[in-house]
């Protein structure tokens, strides 16, 4: 039990320190707490032999990091809306020349028949 919580607890804190410097790093709270669990009961399995290892004290100081990390970026990132007037005003320009285009395109020059529409 004591190794399978010990490789638990590893893999979710790195998901949790991976999660962590990515943009949606919010999404790191979830690995984070997992890796708390499985290390403190992957500690408790370990005291109860007397086999404390320090890989689970490393398991710990990574999960303590992305909360860390997490929290920083939660804290002091600030969500900024840009100027949209600029991205509307692209979006009508180029809406107006795909319109232009289409209506330059003659009909009659893609008349096909049935036949050639099955053979495709």
């Amino acid at each position: 039990m004591r190794r399978l919580f010990t490789i638990l607890a590893i893999i979710a804190s790195f998901l949790a320190i991976s999660l962590a410097v990515l943009p949606a790093s919010n999404l790191a709270i979830i690995p984070s707490v997992l890796a708390l669990v499985f290390g403190l009961l992957a500690f408790y399995f370990s005291k109860k032999t007397g086999q404390v290892k320090k890989i689970i004290q490393f398991t710990f100081f990574l999960t303590i990091m992305a909360l860390a990390i997490t929290t920083y970026k939660a804290v002091f990132t600030k969500t900024e809306v840009a100027d949209t007037k600029a991205l509307e005003a692209t979006e009508i320009k180029s809406e107006e020349d795909a319109i232009k285009e289409l209506e330059g395109i003659d009909a009659d020059e893609f008349d096909m028949d049935a036949t050639e529409i099955e053979d495709l």
